[in-house]
């Protein structure tokens, strides 16, 4: 992360805890949006997980539930505030949203030497086992969740992580919707729903995405974006590429 992005993730971070609701009017939603953070603590793992849930103010019960998890930040704290754009929109539309800090300050920093496949995959299953916590927390404390329609996102790391879930928890999941996850491969199942958007300037690693036949078979939906890069995903992209992003999102949850 250079300079000046790790100067504007700070300030917009800082911007995003002077306070515990947000007003979704701006996202189309005509609900007031409440963000709470947490810490949950895995013993079994003796790993702490930081999270931060996003709701509605006339939500009480019975949402579906969206798991977000972030983009690799080089364990910068706050990665999991800087997608408000989708979160708290989400949110606005009636979802319970809860996204998870997956990078901790004293872990080792993701490798960029070696096959990624497996020098990555530990941190990938690590933020597997995250969300597979996270979703169990939930059923002790929002109980009144509905936990029949649970969606996965993630941007880029935070994809490949989404994407490699069904495998290790199979059944959990209704659908996973992907940002742009570069190295682990969507699912070919019908057993889950499967949607994927790609950026315009970085290329997947060969077998991640399915060919045009197995999208037929298995009823994938992979989208193309024009002129939206991978660094645009986050809060930092441009209004009107967000917008696209969020309109896709939103389409996703509701087919």
């Amino acid at each position: 992360m250079n300079k000046l992005l790790y100067i504007a993730v700070i300030l917009i971070a800082l911007l995003s805890s002077c306070s515990t609701v947000r007003n979704a009017t701006d996202y189309s939603g005509k609900l007031a949006v409440r963000l709470d953070t947490f810490r949950l603590y895995d013993e079994s793992r003796q790993r702490e997980i930081p999270i931060a849930t996003y709701r509605s103010r006339g939500s009480l019960q019975n949402e579906e539930i969206v798991v977000f998890s972030h983009g690799y930040g080089a364990n910068y704290q706050k990665n999991y505030l800087v997608y408000s754009y989708i979160t708290s929109y989400l949110a606005s539309k009636g979802y319970f949203v809860v996204s998870i800090q997956h990078e901790l300050p004293n872990d080792s920093l993701l490798p960029f030497t070696g096959i990624p496949q497996v020098v990555r995959l530990p941190f990938w299953e690590r933020g597997v086992e995250n969300i597979y916590y996270t979703i169990n927390e939930l059923k002790k404390t929002n109980p009144t969740l509905d936990f029949e329609h649970i969606t996965l996102i993630g941007h880029s790391n935070g994809g490949d992580m989404a994407a490699l879930f069904h495998k290790k928890h199979p059944n959990i999941v209704e659908k996973i919707i992907t940002l742009d996850q570069l190295r682990v491969p969507l699912p070919r199942t019908t057993e889950l729903k499967v949607y994927s958007l790609r950026s315009s300037d970085k290329q997947a690693d060969e077998g991640v995405l399915p060919t045009v036949e197995e999208q037929k078979q298995f009823g994938i939906t992979v989208i193309n974006l024009l002129n939206i890069e991978h660094n645009d995903m986050n809060d930092f992209g441009e209004n009107k590429k967000k917008r696209v992003i969020r309109r896709y999102a939103l389409e996703f949850m509701e087919n």
